[in-house]
């Protein structure tokens, strides 16, 4: 099984969109997600799409694919960029089978140097819903450091809930084996 992680590319954007727009109400809420505040689907497309044309001084978001022998399984981004400072990471394995693998922590092992580099990031940050058990979990093995617990609205398509905040400094980046 060969994992390897890349930009995302315009053939991606539906299958990112679609990951979200599918999805059942129930798998949303575990992630603390909000179907009712999601884009439409070709808004959506749109946005991302326009997204592939800018530099990275200029992303709002940025997506790199997840990909096993080939095929795309996933993603990561970052959002809430400040280009050279700091940005907020998010992580979805699209497919229920291939979640509590132990995928995410292989493929964030492959993304999180890139983020750092390619936008030249200070601060990694990542707020998963509090008891969103996986995410939680992997970015602890990764070595985040949980730096509190509070209630908030965490992004634009999430209700308002109880997180984690996780910070990931360049400092402790080079300080850590993750290949």
């Amino acid at each position: 099984m060969k994992l390897i992680v890349r930009e995302m590319q315009l053939n991606d954007v539906e299958k990112v969109v679609d990951y979200f727009v599918t999805a059942s109400v129930e798998f949303l809420k575990s992630m603390g997600a909000d179907k009712a505040k999601l884009p439409k689907r070709a808004e959506w497309i749109r946005q991302l799409e326009a997204e592939l044309t800018k530099t990275y001084q200029l992303n709002e978001f940025y997506y790199l694919i997840w990909l096993i022998d080939n095929e795309p399984v996933g993603h990561s981004n970052i959002n809430n960029i400040a280009f050279g400072k700091t940005a907020k990471m998010h992580l979805h394995l699209w497919e229920g089978a291939k979640r509590r693998s132990g995928l995410g922590l292989d493929f964030l092992k492959l993304v999180i140097p890139q983020f750092f580099k390619k936008f030249e990031l200070e601060k990694l940050v990542c707020e998963p819903k509090a008891n969103n058990p996986a995410p939680n979990k992997t970015l602890k093995k990764l070595g985040f450091e949980l730096v509190r617990t509070y209630e908030t609205t965490p992004g634009w398509i999430n209700f308002h809930q109880e997180v984690n905040r996780y910070e990931l400094t360049r400092e402790q980046l080079e300080g850590f084996r993750l290949a």
